[in-house]
């Protein structure tokens, strides 16, 4: 097998069958195959994403026999109120049992060029919709005395990037939110644990001026000389939602190739 193309995520035949999974940034480019993988494991997933090409993309990939599992919402999460409502029809049928806290945006230029109104909308888009999403699962998952939430953070943590400053805020936040939320909700049995993804090749990379020589940094950087794919973050959401990782809270996993090793 070729080395830059690793199967498809799997945990188990049907691992997440008949659980109920929200999932914010659902189409993007780590997104997209996350949501047609954890479909494959028998996942119903409530996908949200205001990008209707990336949606219409997700919907043709779909395989008929899974379709129906998929509730496409395409929405803008920095419209609370919207949001919030949503998310209380959802849960008013059944519980939801994952929560991906995934969306995020990532403008970049130097700290100093940022206005107030574009460093709150970083954080509306990528805390506060993290916030409202959880607060709208959690009583459910409570009541069911089960829960699985995800939040994705960052390799810009580590501090190697310049010009990302509102971005890398962003998910710092959501580290402290998921160390917090794993010690506060684990006596009902909740857990809370982040998948920090490594330099992949999505759409945010399209900020660099030189892509060939950003791949090759990458590389330069990574234990493992292949780029990541989407298969491999969502072989880490799978296993974080599933039964067999019921003893795994407030851990932020890297996937990043061993670029970073703490």
């Amino acid at each position: 097998m070729n080395r830059e193309t690793p199967m498809r995520a799997k945990v188990g035949q049907g691992a997440l069958t008949g659980r109920r999974v929200l999932y914010t940034g659902a189409s993007g480019g780590l997104g997209h195959q996350t949501t047609l993988d954890m479909l494959a494991e028998g996942a119903e997933i409530f996908a949200i994403d205001r990008d209707h090409s990336k949606n219409e993309s997700l919907l043709a990939d779909t395989p008929a026999e899974a379709a129906a599992r998929l509730h496409l919402l395409e929405m803008d999460l920095t419209d609370q109120p919207a949001l919030t409502e949503r998310l209380a029809e959802i849960t008013a049928e059944k519980p939801l049992d994952v929560v991906i806290n995934n969306a995020a945006i990532y403008p970049s230029k130097p700290f100093e060029d940022f206005t107030m109104e574009e460093l709150r909308q970083v954080h509306a888009v990528n805390v506060e919709s993290a916030l409202i999403c959880t607060r709208a699962a959690l009583p459910g998952m409570r009541d069911q005395a089960w829960g699985r939430i995800i939040n994705v953070t960052s390799i810009t943590l580590t501090g190697g990037w310049e010009n990302l400053a509102p971005y890398i805020q962003s998910k710092g936040s959501l580290l402290g939110l998921t160390r917090a939320w794993a010690r506060e909700f684990g006596k009902w049995g909740i857990t809370c644990n982040a998948i920090a993804p490594g330099a992949f090749p999505t759409d945010a990379e399209k900020i660099h001026p030189d892509p060939e020589g950003y791949r090759q940094f990458v590389l330069d950087h990574q234990a493992v000389k292949r780029r990541g794919t989407p298969h491999d973050i969502a072989a880490a959401i799978l296993f974080l939602a599933s039964e067999g990782a019921g003893f795994i809270t407030g851990q932020n996993l890297a996937v990043d190739g061993g670029w970073n090793m703490t």
